[in-house]
């Protein structure tokens, strides 16, 4: 019988990009109430369920665990039972050696109502993102998989290593670092040939990637030689060859650098991907947060009257996105508007005027304060002009004053505010621990809130400034700007650094 309480999904993480967890995956997560999460998850998929969801960490590392499988199996049945909505989140795919199957037994034992969302599995996206593919026409038409950690209770493995060598094609083994050699000796013992090409690929689809090819008679020796050690796929056969013309991830241009990216976590994901695209080990360390103004009946009466105006300013997405919120809080039909006339700074923050259905009347090619009014004054006098600015309580008043000194009747309307991230994230914690290549700094506050926390800083790191005021805060602060970027905007910035790295030897 099944109870008519809460349910169960077990879904698959992927291999650790998480760019790679599935759109349904995705779903699960935003309408967990609990989500019981393996070590080999990205931390980052946590942010896709809600802030009231119980995260709980149930991995298993080098043979420490932090829940037994029956510990798991029992919080699973048990906050199914208090009618909640539970997400198992498991690294690759809960089928594929992740004991999703011992899970779904005990689930269905319990009479919960479960479900199974498939994920993508190292097995195939770590040889993949390494430039092999598992199956080629000219070189193998079959792919085997098999785990190298077997249960320890067995009184011998039931791995049939005979077959697995006359099955031929490509071999794939998960969760074997630490039997490495034992394998291999038996692999050459069954009749596996001695110069076979293997790749050991550590942290696959991640920016720290690491692969390590060799012979089979000689990788378990360079493995211990370079300190290889799990979490790491092995691949076994001809298609390793075709690593040398494939090798598409490791050879892009910001590959294995290490970047703290230190936008609010609800701005950060485009800057995110972009790095990760090209190859960086980008990680999310905010240092701010976005929140509503103080006062935000001001913000409400301005927004109301925002038709009274002759021109509407914006400065970012931020303010876009709280003035329109507001204004379809009060009007239902975008022409309550009127006939108020729209500048934006910078193309994303036009792009998201435009997402509204609205067009921009004057944006400068410059993407600062000091443009805007060089703008206007090209165009026109703003002599009397109703001017209202949409912006961030902690902007600069540069425009304010500019606009008031030359006769303009300027009301700002703070639509939101910027304050300091207090929440110990897993950025903040891996930035102890490992530190960072590149710093990058998106406006003045990102640069004082992250001095302000008094991490510990590598000695070799480097600061990417998205433009001058930003650098100018740097400098105040008593800190190089190694790279700004000349046109100042997100894919401004990542051109940048791809820039710096490719003329830096």
């Amino acid at each position: 019988m099944i109870n008519e309480g809460g349910c169960c999904h077990l879904v698959g993480a992927g291999p650790g990009n998480p760019g790679l967890l599935t759109l349904l995956g995705k779903e699960c997560l935003s309408k967990a109430q609990v989500v019981v999460y393996d070590h080999l998850c990205s931390a980052e998929l946590l942010h896709f369920a809600q802030k009231s969801a119980e995260c709980i960490y149930a991995g298993k590392k080098a043979g420490r665990k932090a829940l037994s499988q029956e510990a798991i199996n029992q919080l699973l049945i048990e906050k199914a039972k208090n009618g909640l909505y539970v997400v198992r989140l498991k690294g690759g795919d809960p089928f594929l050696f992740g004991r999703g199957g011992e899970e779904a037994e005990a689930l269905a034992a319990a009479g919960i109502a479960f479900g199974i969302v498939p994920g993508v599995s190292s097995a195939i996206a770590g040889p993949a993102y390494a430039g092999i593919p598992v199956t080629h026409r000219g070189y193998s038409a079959c792919l085997t998989i098999f785990t190298g950690h077997e249960d320890q209770n067995k009184s011998s493995s039931k791995l049939d290593y005979a077959a697995l060598i006359h099955a031929g094609g490509t071999r794939v083994m998960l969760m074997g670092m630490a039997r490495l050699e034992t394998i291999i000796k038996e692999l050459l013992m069954h009749g596996m040939h001695r110069s076979t090409p293997v790749a050991l690929i550590r942290w696959a689809t991640t920016g720290y990637q690491q692969t390590l090819c060799g012979p089979l008679e000689e990788i378990s020796q360079k493995a211990q030689k370079t300190g290889f050690a799990a979490p790491a796929v092995a691949v076994f056969g001809e298609v390793v060859r075709l690593r040398k013309k494939l090798n598409w991830f490791e050879s892009r241009p910001l590959f294995g650098k290490r970047v703290a990216v230190t936008r609010s976590t609800l701005q950060a994901s485009s800057l995110l991907r972009a790095l990760r695209n090209l190859g960086a080990d980008a990680f999310e360390l905010p240092t701010i947060r976005i929140e509503p103004p103080k006062d935000k009946r001001a913000f409400l009466q301005l927004v109301t009257d925002a038709h009274k105006y002759d021109w509407l300013v914006f400065t970012s997405p931020n303010g876009v996105d709280a003035f329109f919120q507001a204004f379809f809080g009060i009007y239902k039909d975008v022409r309550e508007i009127g006939g108020i006339r729209i500048a934006a700074i910078g193309p994303a923050t036009a792009d998201r005027i435009r997402s509204y259905r609205l067009q921009i009347d004057l944006m400068p090619t410059q993407y600062v304060a000091e443009a805007v009014v060089r703008a206007f004054q090209e165009k026109m006098s703003v002599e009397n002009l109703r001017i209202l600015l949409a912006r961030s309580g902690n902007a600069r008043p540069f425009l304010r004053e500019e606009f008031t000194r030359l006769g303009a009747i300027v009301d700002e309307a703070i639509a939101y505010r910027t304050v300091p991230e207090s929440d110990e994230c897993v950025g903040m914690r891996r930035f102890r621990k490992e530190g960072a290549d590149i710093v990058t700094f998106t406006s003045s506050s990102t640069v004082e809130n992250f001095f302000a926390l008094r991490l510990a800083l590598p000695g070799n790191f480097r600061t990417a400034s998205i433009g001058p005021i930003t650098s100018h805060t740097l400098i105040r602060l008593g800190f190089p700007v190694d790279i700004e970027a000349v046109q100042h905007t997100i894919p401004g910035l990542v051109k940048a650094i791809c820039k710096y790295y490719t003329a830096t030897p």
